[in-house]
């Protein structure tokens, strides 16, 4: 900041001493070329002081006898509905199937060390959802849906660092996130909210067609407890016994689109060389390299997803039988690899039957399969990456993040050949835009599911609410109507407002 400072002061023709504050507005990375570039937009104060803090503070209420709305699930959509209801004057009684934060932390290091799976608490079940511990990317294309920058602003207002306002790119970061998230809860209870934990939704009170609340089980004693009031249903992408729940009683459901293929790991100085154009170890005033790829191979889209510049592999499974990856990574990106899904788009009409759980039971089946292939713990599924590519079996695998270890496996083989075979192409192709990108320094680990949710329950446009069952708000990335958290964020805020106008 002082050679900015410098700078701005003789172009202005000033001394450095009336150059009070600088404030980026916006930063980004354009390595496109051969010599990168840092872009900053910039706000300077001359001979006057800077305001105190640079983005409004929400003042939420005491709703502690207001009239109660029901929100199932504490990840980025249900909680920011619960805010979004406290400033509209109603009480939100918020149902987690998972633990809190600290509690959840405990179950994850578990299964990371000892390869065992609490389907109730894990890298998808809990405080915070599947976001919570697996990177806290804040960068969203849905800026159509909402204010992408009121949701930045609630977060800086919970703790996060007001960088998530400046770069293109934010980020949280999983070591940072879980405290945001404990202090978003804690708003929540301090102006008359309630947050239940370990209690899963087991059914929706209904009277005709209106829905009057929800019934639970509290964990473990599975003693039933009931909650009244319109709900919000925000359970996230990897609810199955929700969805099986609503399509016994016959809830309006459609199957949705997803993409599926495997976590990429390379190692971080490799990227950052191939995205940086480096000979030589990357500048410290330069982040871990980002990367981004879509192409289409026989019709249907392959890309990266949820890249992890110095981050690790991690594993999501909600169940023993099943095993699924992901990535994350810490604020400061500073990890050893960098990892990114690697997946292929799979429509409805690519699954046979008419069945309107099969795109949910396909990719059950798919992380039962990866399962098979290593029989022990988490442990998953992997092969170098040209190796992949040229259908041959790994002799032995490069180290890896990945902490329930890697056995090598002929993921070229066994994964479905509509997707194996598209990954194989469009490896390809990334490696020649990308020289080095394609190298068996890399490792492909299986397999990548859950990008979003197999399943969209339907809701009417105008009021959000469920197309026949009044009172009932689905929402969120496990309703089908979001992908990531801010965009679940948006949508929890605004099935609140359709909720809040119900009740007027």
């Amino acid at each position: 900041m002082l050679h900015i400072r410098r700078y701005l002061a003789a172009e202005k023709g000033i001394n450095t001493q009336q150059v009070k504050h600088i404030q980026i507005l916006r930063r980004s990375i354009d390595a496109r070329q051969r010599t990168v570039y840092v872009n900053l937009s910039l706000r300077v104060f001359i001979n006057e002081e800077p305001p105190t803090l640079f983005f409004p503070q929400i003042e939420y209420q005491d709703v502690s006898t207001a009239p109660q709305a029901i929100v199932v699930g504490a990840g980025p959509a249900g909680l920011f509905a619960a805010l979004r209801l406290i400033e509209l004057g109603l009480r939100p009684i918020v149902i987690e199937r998972g633990k809190d934060v600290h509690s959840r932390k405990l179950d994850i290091a578990m299964l990371s060390r000892e390869g065992r799976v609490d389907s109730e608490s894990n890298y998808c079940f809990g405080e915070g959802g599947a976001g919570a511990f697996s990177d806290g990317k804040l960068y969203t294309r849905s800026k159509k849906r909402g204010n992408v920058e009121r949701v930045l602003h609630i977060f800086c207002q919970h703790g996060a660092s007001t960088d998530i306002l400046v770069d293109a790119h934010p980020h949280i970061g999983s070591d940072r996130l879980p405290r945001v998230i404990q202090t978003i809860r804690q708003t929540i209870e301090r102006c008359g909210g309630e947050v239940h934990f370990s209690t899963r939704m087991t059914s929706l009170l209904l009277e005709g067609n209106n829905i009057k609340g929800i019934e639970a089980k509290k964990l473990p004693s599975d003693e039933t407890c009931t909650f009244h009031g319109p709900v919000i249903l925000a359970t996230g992408h990897s609810a199955r016994d929700v969805y099986q729940y609503l399509h016994t009683q016959h809830i309006e459901l459609e199957p949705k689109g997803i993409a599926v293929g495997v976590r990429l790991e390379h190692p971080a100085a490799l990227i950052d060389a191939v995205q940086y154009h480096l000979r030589g170890n990357r500048p410290s005033y330069l982040p871990a390299a980002e990367y981004s790829f879509v192409t289409q191979v026989e019709d249907r889209g392959v890309y990266s997803f949820c890249m992890c510049p110095g981050g690790v592999v991690i594993p999501s499974a909600t169940a023993d039988d099943e095993v699924v990856v992901n990535g994350m990574s810490n604020s400061g990106r500073s990890g050893q690899w960098s990892n990114s899904g690697m997946v292929v788009e799979l429509r409805p009409e690519d699954v046979e039957g008419d069945d309107v759980l099969r795109m949910m039971h396909w990719q059950q089946s798919l992380e039962r399969m990866c399962k098979r292939q290593v029989m022990r713990g988490q442990s998953a599924p992997a092969q170098r990456m040209t190796d992949f590519v040229n259908g041959k079996l790994s002799a032995n695998l490069p180290s890896s993040s990945y902490i329930p270890g890697l056995v090598a496996s002929p993921l070229h083989f066994w994964m479905p050949r509509e997707i194996a075979g598209r990954l194989q192409q469009a490896f390809k192709k990334f490696g020649r835009m990308r020289h080095g990108f394609l190298t068996n320094e890399a490792t492909l680990i299986g397999v990548e599911t859950r990008t979003s949710a197999p399943i969209r329950i339907i809701r009417q446009n105008d009021t959000l609410q469920h197309i026949r069952l009044q009172g009932l708000y689905p929402c969120g990335e496990g309703a089908g109507y979001a992908g990531g958290i801010v965009s679940a964020a948006i949508d929890g805020e605004r099935c609140a407002e359709m909720l809040a106008a119900a009740q007027q």
